[in-house]
């Protein structure tokens, strides 16, 4: 054999071999993403996004993969977010009534100059959790439509 025969065999061995590493790798990646998948579906939202950014940092040249895992990322970001906003809701409303209960009471003490130190505190504090809740329950919203917004971009 010549030297660029031993050459040839040497960069097609170097290339199969390159080949099957980067198959394998693949399909680490891709399992990955089913278990992040899967987690996702049993509600361990969090272990899943750990997942999903281990294949990102192991796996750089697994692009398909990655595609695929970011949509995953954005269902899942998107189910905590609606689950937040839920969470939210219940809340609001409950602070809500709780609010109006004092404010028509504090009102009435007011008028007959009956509201105490600790009335007015509680009342206070009262309203900076409604106002915070609101705050939460519209940044989660604006969230949800982000991620409605980009998830229709990607379809395009």
């Amino acid at each position: 054999m010549n030297r660029r025969n031993i050459i040839a065999i040497a960069t097609l061995a170097l290339a199969l071999s390159l080949t099957s590493c980067d198959s394998s790798s693949r399909q680490t990646a891709e399992t990955l993403l089913e278990e992040a998948t899967q987690l996702f579906h049993d509600g361990d939202y969090d272990v899943a996004l750990s997942k999903l950014d281990s294949l990102r940092k192991i796996y750089p040249n697994a692009i398909e993969t990655r595609r695929k895992a970011l949509t995953l990322k954005q269902d899942i970001s998107l189910k905590q977010a609606q689950e937040d906003l839920a969470r939210t809701d219940s809340l609001l409303q409950a602070v809500t009534h709780d609010y109006n209960y004092q404010k028509t009471k504090v009102d009435k003490d007011r008028e007959q100059l009956r509201a105490t130190e600790e009335e007015l505190s509680m009342f206070n504090k009262t309203k900076q959790k409604l106002d915070s809740l609101k705050v939460r329950f519209d940044m989660q919203c604006a969230k949800i439509k982000y991620i409605h917004k980009k998830q229709k971009e990607d379809i395009k």
